[in-house]
């Protein structure tokens, strides 16, 4: 299956999964946890980002794809540990993917980076 998604695709979200995701996690899993992180993402901006993706400049695009991507990656691992080395390993990645995904929040909340997405000066 190809992912339907318009902020990021597998090659964007497989680097944060690691090797060691679980075969169980399927494009179409992918594709559901991508949908509702991309509209996660269209919410806390306050901005139909996905329909108006066209519009958006590059730069600012790739932060909303780190967004997403690493949102399915969370829920990758978090679906099913046992192919990580340990648990540990797991929870690690998770912890790293939990404190960017805080700091991108933070970014994306902030009105003047809502405003620069939208293509206005800040």
């Amino acid at each position: 299956m190809v992912l339907t998604l318009t902020m990021a695709d597998l090659a964007d979200i497989t680097p944060y999964e690691g090797e060691n995701v679980g075969a169980a996690w399927t494009d179409e899993t992918r594709d559901e946890v991508g949908l509702q992180a991309e509209s996660f993402v269209c919410c806390m901006i306050r901005y139909d980002a996905v329909t108006n993706w066209a519009a958006i400049g590059a730069i600012e695009k790739r932060i909303m794809t780190e967004y997403v991507a690493r949102s399915v990656a969370l829920a990758a691992i978090a679906f099913n540990m046992v192919g990580f080395t340990s648990r540990i390993e797991a929870e690690d990645m998770l912890n790293i993917i939990v404190w960017r995904l805080r700091a991108i929040e933070k970014l994306l909340t902030d009105q003047k980076t809502v405003t620069f997405i939208q293509g206005g000066t800040v």
